[in-house]
């Protein structure tokens, strides 16, 4: 049961860390995101932001989080792998230190 809510909790930790206080509603930019983004045009005779730079933009900032996204999860990735491995590792060092007690 203890795993299921380890599990649990570590479905809902922020992008930013377990340090950073966000709120519930809060949810990261995704890649996806910010290249749907689109912005209005100016009306006539206002200054505006040329919509090409804007779009150029956009990709590159999503090309980003998707690069930072991608390397979050290999990161995570092996940090599972590297508890498991110490897991099975204890679990190892127990069941010796079990056995040679028991020997005795």
């Amino acid at each position: 049961m203890r795993v299921f809510f380890r599990r649990a909790r570590r479905r809902q930790r922020s992008v930013l860390g377990p340090t950073c206080y966000r709120s519930a509603s809060y949810h990261p930019l995704r890649p996806w995101q910010v290249r749907e983004r689109r912005f209005r045009p100016t009306p006539l005779g206002r200054r505006g932001l040329d919509p090409g730079e804007v779009e150029e933009f956009l990709d590159r900032v999503a090309g980003d989080l998707a690069v930072v996204y991608d390397a979050l999860a290999q990161s995570r990735r092996e940090t599972e792998r590297v508890k498991d491995a110490l897991r099975r590792w204890q679990s190892e060092q127990a069941r010796a230190r079990n056995e040679r007690g028991c020997d005795r």
